[in-house]
């Protein structure tokens, strides 16, 4: 049986390493910054760090404990993730949703503050993970395989759509199509989902003027007005303005109201700016280790439910920061997708400990199978 021991030591390593350098970033985003009440920004930092405290001891406990439990946790987690994700869009929860930047996408619980549309990306691939391995071969088929996880897992993404929130909705929908493509889902039924849904997709889009700007501005930036390009133009200046090692940290300029959620939604571009094209480079061989040893550990599984798992886990993690740095690049339309481990957000920052925890936990169970 093959050790996979340096395997899970070196995720952690690598999960720690971006954690470290996300706390250094979000301080170097945010430090200059003055927010509503004269609160000085770098408590983003100090925010972000006790999410980091929170999640590491979380992932922790979860990496010494048997994954195989969270297949009966499965229609739990998902049952508490789409009740957080209806709270938002009832009349009558503005005291425990409330309206902010125009959506209501958190849920004040009055001990923490969370983003249920994260918490769904973990959700949604634990139980996709659950029912695919269950299903074995008759995964090949429409009516008892592909069907079940469409009536299921629609309402869930239709949540959070309606917060409004389509590029969290994609990515979700995305991290099942993983899961089950690696499960053994035939390509015809996700080629005929994908005509029956572009329609939808069409839909949402022109339902709203900044999305079809968005998208517009992407195919066709030469032709759209400077008040469209903003985001991604400043993204590309501050990356271009870092050249080789940086401005330094804490200095660059495109934070100081020429590029907005510098802290979070464009931290990517700051780091380009602040750190160079080194640092950018850093960040890039982070994630490919953390994607390579989770594809390693998803082969080294001895069972379906942990290899699935481990392949949607590791999807969470490399596709939501390929996205991201897509959009920082003007690569992908823009839109707001946090980098994972790094981007200002407890919420996203605890699933990605979460899902490091879980992954190491598969790692440790191939050992002592084998063993």
């Amino acid at each position: 049986m093959r050790d996979v021991r340096w395997e899970t030591r070196l995720l952690v390593l690598v999960a720690a390493i971006l954690v470290v350098f996300g706390l250094t970033a979000v301080y170097g985003a945010s430090s200059l910054l003055t927010i509503a009440g004269g609160q000085v920004g770098s408590s983003f930092a100090l925010k972000q760090a006790l999410g980091a405290a929170v999640g590491g001891i979380v992932a922790a406990l979860l990496a010494r404990s048997d994954y195989r439990r969270w297949r009966r946790a499965a229609w739990p987690v998902l049952g508490v993730v789409t009740v957080l994700l209806l709270l938002p869009l009832l009349p009558f929860t503005h005291a425990l949703a409330p309206t902010i930047n125009g959506a209501r996408r958190w849920v004040n619980l009055g001990f923490v503050t969370v983003q249920p549309s994260e918490l769904a990306k973990f959700g949604v691939v634990l139980w996709t993970a659950m029912l695919a391995a269950k299903k074995g071969e008759r995964i090949r088929t429409f009516q008892y395989g592909l069907l079940p996880f469409i009536v299921v897992l629609t309402p869930v993404i239709a949540l959070i759509f309606l917060e409004p929130n389509l590029s969290m909705a994609l990515l979700v929908a995305l991290l099942a199509c993983v899961v089950l493509f690696t499960a053994g889902a035939r390509i015809g039924h996700f080629l005929a989902l994908g005509l029956a849904a572009t329609p939808v997709l069409f839909g949402a889009v022109a339902s709203a003027q900044y999305r079809l700007a968005r998208v517009v501005t992407f195919l066709n930036p030469g032709s759209a007005p400077s008040e469209a390009t903003w985001q991604v133009h400043q993204s590309l200046v501050g990356i271009g303005a870092g050249r080789l090692l940086g401005v330094g940290l804490g200095q660059g300029q495109q934070k100081l109201g020429y590029l907005t959620y510098a802290y979070s939604d464009f931290i990517f571009s700051t780091i380009g700016e602040e750190w160079g094209f080194l640092g950018i480079l850093g960040i890039l061989i982070l994630f490919g280790t953390f994607v390579w040893l989770g594809f390693r550990i998803a082969r080294s599984a001895s069972e379906p439910f942990g290899q699935l798992l481990a392949v949607g886990l590791t999807g969470l993690i490399g596709i939501t920061a390929a996205l991201h740095m897509g959009v920082s690049l003007a690569l992908l339309p823009a839109t707001g997708i946090t980098l994972p481990f790094i981007s200002y957000g407890r919420s996203s920052l605890f699933v990605a400990l979460v899902a490091t925890g879980v992954l190491i936990s598969i790692g440790r169970g191939r050992r002592s199978s084998g063993a």
